[in-house]
């Protein structure tokens, strides 16, 4: 297996965190036009676009403190994600399948943070 630099993986993260913003926008486009749909809506692309925004702050960090303030930031993020998906599928707004693969993600992120943030002092 290779071994994965920290900064090579910190620009692959970056730029999956980005992705991940970038496809819950393309996601949003997708929902109903009822009111409820376009509030939790909004709440989903608050909290998705604040894990690449500040997962990518927290890599401009100026010390350990503030890198692991920016990663909580992160982790409460991907969990509010993974809660608005949830509502959405289980409001019956959208079917579980098409949030599936972003549900996914977001909880991916969500341990993949959380367990780095355990890892900083």
């Amino acid at each position: 297996m290779k071994d994965i630099s920290k900064t090579d993986f910190a620009e692959k993260f970056r730029n999956r965190t980005k992705k991940f913003v970038v496809d819950n926008i393309k996601f949003f486009k997708t929902l109903p036009k009822t009111e409820e749909a376009k509030i939790i809506g909004r709440q989903l692309l608050r909290s998705s676009s604040s894990v690449g925004a500040n997962y990518r702050a927290a890599c401009r960090a100026r010390s350990q403190a503030e890198f692991h303030a920016k990663l909580s930031i992160v982790v409460e993020e991907a969990d509010e994600s993974a809660f608005w998906m949830e509502v959405l599928i289980e409001a019956e707004i959208v079917k579980q399948s098409a949030l599936a693969g972003l549900l996914d993600e977001a909880i991916q992120i969500l341990k993949i943070t959380s367990a780095s943030r355990k890892t900083v002092s």
